[in-house]
């Protein structure tokens, strides 16, 4: 838990309102939309068990908006807090789907994209 709070924590527009690293059970982040929007993120501590020592990482892929891919790239890139921690998957890359988009595995290897659409312009 203490290692995906201070990944999370470092995130710009994620607010911790529960939990955190001295929480070593759940914490909540909320995440605010520019719309006015809020989603939040839980995250949940599960003791390994024979179970989950073989279920694999993958679920997925959460997906986050934000105003500025570039920009947000090159902040966890050069944060030196945190990119140690995570894994750079690409870089900033425009899609064919129309969206500018990078992805990372976060501390536990949970695969985050954050997109943004990219502006359509008429030919």
């Amino acid at each position: 838990m203490k290692k995906s709070c201070h990944f999370y924590s470092q995130i710009p527009g994620f607010r911790l309102i529960y939990g955190g690293s001295f929480n070593d059970i759940f914490s909540t982040y909320e995440i605010g939309g520019s719309d006015g929007s809020k989603i939040c993120l839980n995250l949940e501590l599960v003791r390994p068990t024979t179970i989950h020592r073989t279920s694999k990482k993958h679920f997925g892929r959460i997906i986050f908006r934000t105003d500025d891919v570039d920009k947000l790239y090159n902040y966890m890139k050069n944060n030196e807090s945190i990119s140690p921690d995570i894994v750079f998957e690409t870089i900033p890359t425009n899609a064919p789907w129309g969206e500018r988009y990078f992805h990372i595995r976060e501390p536990d290897g949970y695969q985050l994209s954050f997109v943004k659409p990219l502006t359509r312009f008429h030919q």
